[in-house]
């Protein structure tokens, strides 16, 4: 082929590439802490560090948006609930669930986390957000904060 020819090629798969980055993944409706697990499965599975993100859902409980919100090293990361509130305010989500995971596998709550989502809670509350959960996920299973009564 010639070289006009092959600029309209890379034209043509630039401007596909540049097309999928700007369709938007459709994500699920959460009924179940399951399904909230199923969202954000991926993102943490496997990882050799602790990752804390959140999901984001309209009135219907669909999730609109997800976010990584801080990433630290093996056994800890830090959370600002001013950087969480910013992102989620700026979404316009009616309700969030907080999600993170423990690289080790085991999935019980540490009494940081039980600490850290009561704060969370209470700002939430503040801001009339619903914190619907808060998902642990760990090897091939998860821990659920809103399933054990503990929001």
């Amino acid at each position: 082929i010639g070289d006009a020819k092959a600029l309209n090629i890379i034209a043509a798969l630039e401007l596909g590439r540049r097309r999928g980055f700007s369709v938007k993944e459709q994500l699920p409706q959460v009924q179940v802490s399951k399904d909230a697990w199923q969202v954000i499965r991926k993102d943490l599975d496997g990882l050799e560090h602790e990752e804390f993100w959140i999901l984001m859902l309209n009135r219907s409980n669909r999730v609109t948006r997800k976010e990584k919100i801080s990433q630290g090293g093996m056994n800890a990361t830090i959370v600002d609930p001013r950087i969480l509130f910013k992102s989620v305010i700026a979404s316009g989500a009616s309700s969030i669930i907080l999600c993170h995971n423990h690289p080790s596998g085991a999935v019980k709550p540490s009494e940081n986390d039980i600490r850290l989502t009561r704060k969370l809670k209470e700002g939430a509350l503040l801001l009339d957000i619903t914190l619907l959960d808060h998902i642990i996920a760990g090897a091939d299973t998860y821990f659920s904060f809103a399933d054990e009564g503990l929001l």
